[in-house]
């Protein structure tokens, strides 16, 4: 192509699509550039085409910014959005003024302890090479300030991690640096220091590990830390006792001066040798090793200290450490918790969270959450629930304290609840934190909790959320709160038809669960169960879900209880009998008599229904439930033993014959539970009136049942095939016989508990009047 041919350049500018930056607050406008260059004929000889992009940030934007007169400007303001596209922009930018931060990737951002910083003693006058190591050696066979500078010399070339293979090459050199701290740790600090330092960067890396091991440095450590902690102690005494005499204020501050300056260097040396103990623990057996050692103790014993990066390190080794069952036991031994508690809140970041971690960690043992409480977290890590960084922990930590129903009723007296709710609210993403809806429905399950939940529009507002995204969460919550007598349960009234609606369509069988939970909770006198049943066509929807099979067992489940509600209408009770249920509740009972809740659940319904007229002649007359009902008398389980007692005793004052029935099982029960205790008797346990005068046995086992002699048939009492009625007994308990027809009136009236027949009373006393 020739200069002259060429005639002009166009450039031609096209909208593309519109986009929300990922993490700033920012519009991307995607656009495509074409230029193209004209012939003298105006034909294009050449062209070419590129994607380009604009990224417009919203400084300005708010939660209280106006979207409407923001987008209108950036339309007006970027050329290349077209006017049609306002609608769009108004929706991005909604989107971005809603966006929450990705606080939760911070939070699960891994804590790591900051590498040891050069510390005093470090600084040299000349640069350490590679190329005289065997100088530097040299210099650790001479006097102990010679040392630390042969040391600080070797330790400024490892801590340049490409020196380090050589340095493993040098065998002499590690050995060296190795008998040196294990003869000469004791005599200064700053050489202890320096040599476990060069050790360390060694640690930071896994290979090396073996390295450290064969030097025995790891153990060696362990026992400077112990012997430190112990020098810390003596120190904090001897200053206890110049700051207490008068006489010796002024050797207490030249004391406390020294004191300070000590300490500095101990914490270095601590924080190093903590640091590489930290890097070795990734290999399970050496931490096994230190666990040995009582290495959570030592740990602990440091959390007494000031120095917050020594403090982030020791609190991260124990959080690696709580992650087996017997470090965490060690940690429950001793004070940890208490001295945790001191570190929350804390203004340094790091710290905060991973005490926070561990703390988390620890919550799982149910023993160590009581400790918690006790020493006054709770409030404490209730408000920091307002702080966006830490929220998600402390929420953990609290779910698992909640999980307890000892420690429910305090989270009343805190403003846990109001800033739970608020957080709800303010939730705009239809699935709820999980962490979050967990902690509302443990709460919840408290009464005063549930009081608070409700105050204002809290009902209001969880109704309609639950109702709208169909949240089977959000309605555990709800349900949670409906269990609850007193003023709270009165105001599910305007949802009952709410609840009711939700029950018979085509949602998720969780979320009708929930629902159906939610009215069964609901025992409100002035409620008119009839009128929904008959406005919702709710029977068919029982009666339909009661039969074996049909559905999961824990909405089967729920029929039975919403059943049992409603059954306390009258009405409704002569209408669920009407509608065949109950027996269809029987083949239920059948299907399901290993299961104890559901057998315990369907006996309730009959108790219910036994109360009202009409329902009490179906259950008695046109079904088999009293029989059933006499069958479970004698349950394992004491709540349905409790409830068959009670149904039986209305069903006996209602209908003689099964009056009767039930009065003769009762007896024949009695009697053989007391058979069997007799015939199972060792004979050299017997009673003393089992023995003749020759040292016989009188009678033996169940033999006194086979000597008719001895009841008083003569007396009109006993019949003559000796056969005792329950009548008999009832009389016998009532004391209409005392003094009549044979029964000495010198003879105590006995006085009789539940079982009423009471048949090894009686026969004892007919064995002492045989005898005499």
């Amino acid at each position: 192509m020739q200069a002259d041919d060429v005639r002009y350049l166009t450039r031609k500018v096209k909208g593309g699509s519109l986009d929300v930056h990922p993490t700033e607050k920012a519009l991307v406008v995607h656009y495509e550039v074409e230029a193209r260059i004209l012939g003298q004929t105006g034909d294009a000889m050449l062209g070419e085409r590129k994607s380009c992009q604009k990224i417009i940030r919203l400084k300005s934007l708010s939660p209280n910014t106006d979207i409407g007169s923001l987008a209108r400007k950036v339309v007006e303001e970027c050329r290349l959005i077209s006017p049609s596209k306002l609608p769009e922009v108004e929706q991005l930018l909604f989107y971005l003024q809603n966006r929450k931060s990705p606080t939760e990737k911070k939070e699960k951002k891994p804590i790591k302890p900051r590498d040891p910083t050069p510390f005093e003693g470090m600084e040299l006058d000349e640069e350490a090479n590679i190329n005289s190591i065997d100088d530097y050696v040299e210099l650790l066979y001479e006097d102990v300030p010679e040392k630390i500078r042969g040391a600080t010399l070797i330790l400024h070339l490892a801590r340049n991690p490409d020196n380090l293979e050589e340095l493993l090459q040098n065998e002499t050199a590690l050995g060296a640096l190795a008998r040196v701290l294990r003869e000469d740790w004791k005599q200064s600090v700053d050489l202890a220091t320096t040599i476990i330092y060069i050790f360390f960067c060694f640690s930071s890396f896994i290979q090396f590990h073996g390295l450290i091991t064969y030097y025995k440095i790891g153990a060696l450590c362990m026992n400077i830390i112990e012997h430190e902690l112990k020098r810390y102690d003596l120190w904090q005494e001897e200053l206890q006792k110049k700051k207490k005499n008068q006489n010796l204020k002024k050797e207490y501050e030249k004391a406390l001066k020294k004191y300070q300056g000590l300490l500095t260097k101990q914490e270095q040396l601590l924080r190093v040798a903590l640091y590489l103990l930290l890097n070795l623990s990734e290999d399970t057996r050496t931490e096994l090793k230190m666990r040995n050692k009582n290495i959570v103790h030592l740990l602990v014993k440091t959390l007494d200290r000031d120095n917050e990066e020594l403090l982030v390190l020791v609190v991260s080794f124990l959080k690696k450490l709580s992650i087996f069952l017997e470090n965490k036991n060690d940690m429950a031994d001793t004070d940890t918790v208490e001295k945790l508690a001191k570190l929350v809140p804390c203004e340094h970041e790091d710290l905060l969270n991973v005490t926070l971690r561990l703390l988390l960690n620890l919550s799982f043992d149910t023993g160590l959450r009581s400790k918690m409480v006790q020493v006054g977290l709770l409030p404490k890590l209730t408000t920091m629930l307002g702080d966006e960084t830490q929220r998600h922990l402390a929420m953990r930590i609290l779910y698992h304290i909640s999980m307890d129903d000892r420690f429910k009723s305090m989270f009343a007296y805190t403003d846990c609840i109001p800033q739970m709710m608020k957080m709800l609210f303010d939730c705009v993403e239809e699935r709820m934190d999980p962490e979050l809806i967990s902690f509302c429905i443990n709460l919840a399950a408290n009464k005063r909790n549930a009081q608070l939940i409700c105050e204002g529009n809290g009902l209001k507002m969880l109704m309609k959320r639950a109702l709208k995204l169909k949240d089977p969460l959000m309605m555990k919550v709800i349900r949670n709160v409906s269990q609850h007598d007193g003023p709270s349960k009165n105001l599910f009234i305007d949802y009952v038809g709410d609840l009711a609606a939700q029950i018979g369509q085509n949602e998720e069988e969780e979320f009708v669960i929930e629902c159906l939970g939610t009215l069964a909770n609901l025992t409100i006198p002035d409620l008119d169960w009839e009128l929904v049943l008959k406005e919702y066509n709710l029977v068919p929807f029982l009666k339909d879900h009661l039969k074996p099979g049909c559905a999961e067992d824990d909405l089967v489940l729920e029929v039975v209880i919403m059943i049992g509600t409603v059954s306390m209408d009258d009405s409704c009770a002569a209408m669920l009998a009407k509608s065949g249920i109950i027996p269809a509740l029987i083949e239920l009972l059948n299907a399901q008599q290993e299961d104890d809740e559901f057998v315990c659940q369907i006996v309730y319904v009959f108790y219910q229904m036994v109360f009202h007229q009409a329902t009490r002649e179906v259950i008695i007359k046109e079904t088999q439930a009293p029989a059933y009902l006499i069958d479970l008398m004698h349950d394992k389980n004491a709540e349905i033993r409790k409830v068959c007692d009670n149904t039986l005793d209305i069903i006996a004052e209602y209908d003689e014959e099964w009056g009767r029935k039930i009065q003769n099982e009762k007896f024949r029960w009695h009697n053989s539970q007391w058979l069997e205790m007799v015939e199972n008797r060792q004979m050299d346990e017997a009673e003393p009136f089992m023995y003749s005068d020759e040292g016989e046995p009188f009678l033996q086992g169940g033999d006194i049942l086979e000597r008719p002699d001895l009841f008083y048939s003569a007396d009109g009492i006993i019949t003559a095939d000796s056969a005792i009625s329950p009548e008999f007994f009832t009389d016998f308990q009532n004391g209409d016989f005392i003094g009549q027809q044979g029964f000495p009136s010198r003879l105590p009236v006995p006085a009789l508990s539940r079982p009423a027949y009471s048949l090894p009373l009686l026969l004892s006393w007919q064995l002492s009047r045989a005898q005499s």
